[in-house]
């Protein structure tokens, strides 16, 4: 259940993340961190870990559009 919960983050964040990548969108990137943190944390309560890897591959590539545009845009 706490994989199917950490996946269902992970894919609010995702859908999120993707418009965050056009130009001056990267600050939507801050609203998906608390629904990816929250699904690596679920994930990490679960006894499977597809859920969890799902959300730290999205936290990565926020993190990594966040970086490229300086932290806000």
């Amino acid at each position: 259940m706490l994989n199917i919960l950490s996946w269902l983050f992970g894919i609010v964040g995702l859908i999120i993340v993707i418009p965050a990548t056009i130009p001056l969108l990267g600050w939507a990137n801050y609203f998906a961190m608390p629904f990816l943190i929250l699904g690596i944390i679920l994930g990490l309560l679960s006894s499977h870990t597809s859920g969890r890897t799902f959300c730290i591959i999205v936290t990565i590539l926020a993190v990594i559009r966040l970086m490229i545009g300086g932290g806000i845009f």
